[in-house]
């Protein structure tokens, strides 16, 4: 019992980090077709990873993806600690940049529902 447990658990985790990697793929096509430059996907960075970094015109877009039941239940997963996360790795990754803190950027939040659909929220949590 206790084996077949750790099995399904583990069968758990592997189809919810694949439902995640096929949003944050859906997410990065909705930009593309918007016209945005693919910066980077799975940003890693000392203290914090960002799902996807786009170039919107002059702007660096840094996005969050979630993905949930609903939209509503996605949202409530960009908890204020992610959100703390998310700047410090904005921060390491506009440093690589020329124009270093002083380049323009925002956060955007992409919220996935269970069917696929996706709900953009740009400027989520104010500008850099």
């Amino acid at each position: 019992r206790t084996d077949q447990m750790t099995v399904m658990n583990a069968l758990r985790g592997t189809t919810n980090y694949m439902a995640g990697l096929l949003a944050e793929d859906s997410v990065e096509r909705l930009y593309a077709e918007k016209g945005c430059e693919v910066l980077s996907q799975r940003f890693r960075a000392k203290r914090g990873e960002i799902d996807l970094i786009v170039r919107d015109g002059p702007t660096v877009v840094f996005v969050e993806v979630k993905k949930a039941r609903n939209h509503a239940s996605a949202a409530l997963r960009v908890t204020s600690t992610k959100m703390a996360r998310l700047w410090m790795a904005a921060e390491e990754f506009l440093s690589r940049l020329s124009t270093g803190l002083m380049t323009d950027c925002r956060f955007d939040v992409a919220l996935v529902d269970e069917f696929g659909r996706v709900e953009l929220r740009e400027h989520a949590f104010g500008g850099a």
